[in-house]
């Protein structure tokens, strides 16, 4: 089986390769933390194409609960369909809704399963799998039935830091944090995603980017995502580097600043900021 590399549209470090290959040969979780917006989601497509398996996904709500990634018994369905006279009502079975593990456990090839946000979840959420993700099998109460994992898959769990993970969680995890990217990776980052953009034109953005995440008071710094997304947007109106470029002691507004500042508290601080220099200039 072909191991996981950085490809043309993901650039991986060296460290995040090493931390996938590991845990897909340690058999246990991948879990990757890392500010949101630094490919964390991603990675699981990029692994599940690089293994060349089959991706199941779990995104997670601040409503999921562990049960629901096992099964669910639609108990109201058997209900209505009883009082209907339906025959499928005697086969308990029929009203069993299987989860995305059950998918995983029961697929007839390795998959490549993404938990994706589990720190949305309640505390107890990564505790109530600790022992389906060990063992790779459950019971299900209503069939008395164990379902055994065919294949073991490889589990990436991702996670935004929003609330702490338990510590028995953990010790069955291997853990990798994704480092914001350094300037010369987002670099390739960019040439990866927008390989016609004008190099000059790049360069200025990258300048701005920067200056932008290093203004202290920010609420949420502008990551990957956001910043591909402002690229795209100067490529369709053209827009002249030099409407780009600053002092590098001054703070300004950047065009078409909407795709990098998420929120008014932080559109109103670069106003100030913007408004001080002037006047102090």
């Amino acid at each position: 089986m072909a191991g996981f590399k950085s490809t043309e549209k993901y650039i991986a470090t060296r460290d995040l390769e090493v931390a996938v290959n590991a845990a897909v040969t340690l058999q246990r979780p991948l879990l990757v933390k890392g500010e949101p917006g630094t490919g964390k989601t991603v990675l699981a497509h990029e692994v599940a194409a690089a293994l060349n398996r089959p991706l199941i996904e779990w995104h997670v709500k601040s409503t999921t609960k562990a049960q629901q990634g096992l099964y669910e018994y639609d108990a109201v369905s058997r209900l209505r369909d009883g009082q209907l006279g339906d025959p499928r009502v005697h086969d308990i079975g029929n009203y069993i809704v299987r989860g995305k593990l059950w998918d995983a456990f029961e697929a007839e090839e390795q998959t490549v399963v993404l938990i994706d946000e589990v720190d949305k979840a309640d505390i107890e959420f990564p505790n109530d799998l600790l022992l389906e993700l060990d063992r790779m099998q459950f019971f299900v109460y209503e069939t008395r039935k164990t379902i055994v994992a065919k294949n073991r898959p490889v589990v990436i769990i991702t996670s935004n830091n929003e609330k702490e993970l338990p510590d028995a969680f953990l010790r069955r995890c291997f853990f990798h944090y994704i480092r914001f990217p350094d300037r010369e990776t987002m670099e390739r980052i960019v040439q990866a995603h927008y390989p016609d953009i004008r190099k000059d034109l790049a360069r200025e953005a990258l300048n701005v980017f920067f200056q932008v995440r290093d203004v202290p008071g920010l609420k949420k710094k502008p990551a990957t995502s956001e910043l591909l997304d402002w690229l795209k947007l100067l490529m369709v109106e053209d827009m002249p580097p030099e409407t780009l470029r600053s002092n590098e002691k001054q703070v300004v507004i950047p065009p078409l600043h909407g795709a990098l500042l998420k929120n008014e508290q932080d559109v109103h601080l670069f106003e100030r900021l913007a408004f001080l220099a002037r006047r102090g200039g």
